[in-house]
């Protein structure tokens, strides 16, 4: 049976959210012995690496893809996402990946949100009232006054709010760079910073430790080429909606290796989280 392209970017989404909810328990494996800068930044260099490879393949070589017209904008960015990855794997440490994966899938809603102060985009009051409803879900499963609505909470929904800015700077350098310039920027800007900033905190690690981040740096490369392919062949606003299974799988990971308890009050948020993300990214299809 022939497989149309949105039925096959369907199915690299839905294997994109797999290799990346095994990524996050990787981080969350190795974070809980070594400091968190100090496993991303490891990424990082491999990631960067991988970048590098993609951009001397690619026509016009490193040149071209360093070439850009934003380039504040694109270091911006790069540095951004490596801030953003640091702190949404230290809310894995701390709220194990259920509770975090819970809160972080608000992402798209707070991507509505803020698309008409930061890309003028016009927000009509149908998706306002998902984001309302959206965000009834995030109080109901942080649950505030009942303990759960902690620091490490916050952290969790902190990176979400960063990662939505992330995705908005990234559509609106679209107008002005290619995407393998972003791509390029996004690895290197955030390798540099993190080297920067992590190197100091350098521990010694097990050599069965090294077999697991070995696991982690090619979860990053594998999961960033097939994102890379799931674009190619099909529309994102055909794709984006699929992304929701990476807290399908991020939940069974956490539940099957670390025990992690699923609440009802977080199952029924997450999903009120869920159709509210979901019935945004339709009205902005159909936009």
């Amino acid at each position: 049976m022939t497989r149309t392209p949105q039925s096959l970017g369907i199915l690299l989404m839905i294997a994109t959210t797999f290799v990346f909810a095994v990524q996050d328990g990787l981080s969350r494996y190795l974070s809980e012995t070594y400091p968190v800068m100090m496993v991303v930044m490891i990424r990082y260099w491999f990631f960067a690496l991988f970048v590098l490879t993609i951009a001397a393949r690619a026509r016009g070589g490193l040149r071209a893809a360093a070439r850009s017209n934003r380039p504040f904008l694109q270091i911006f960015r790069g540095v951004l996402l490596a801030a953003e990855i640091c702190i949404a794997v230290q809310s894995f440490v701390w709220l194990g990946l259920v509770e975090a994966h819970a809160i972080f899938a608000c992402y798209p809603l707070l991507i509505a949100a803020l698309s008409g102060p930061v890309l003028g985009e016009r927000v009509g009051w149908r998706r306002w009232s998902a984001i309302g409803v959206g965000f009834l879900g995030i109080l109901v499963i942080l649950r505030p006054g009942f303990g759960v609505f902690t620091p490490a909470s916050l952290a969790a929904l902190a990176s979400a709010l960063m990662f939505a800015l992330y995705g908005l700077l990234t559509r609106y350098a679209s107008r002005y760079d290619t995407t393998a310039t972003s791509f390029f920027y996004t690895g290197i800007s955030g390798a540099v910073v993190m080297t920067a900033a992590a190197l100091w905190q350098w521990t010694p690690m097990a050599p069965a430790d090294w077999a697991w981040m070995g696991c982690l740096c090619l979860t990053g490369v594998t999961g960033h080429w097939l994102l890379i392919k799931t674009y190619e062949v099909a529309e994102a606003s055909a794709v984006q909606p699929f992304a929701y299974f990476q807290l399908v799988f991020s939940s069974i990971i956490g539940v099957l290796f670390w025990s992690d308890i699923l609440p009802p009050a977080t199952v029924i948020g997450a999903a009120i989280v869920v159709c509210a993300g979901l019935f945004t990214l339709w009205r902005e299809r159909q936009a």
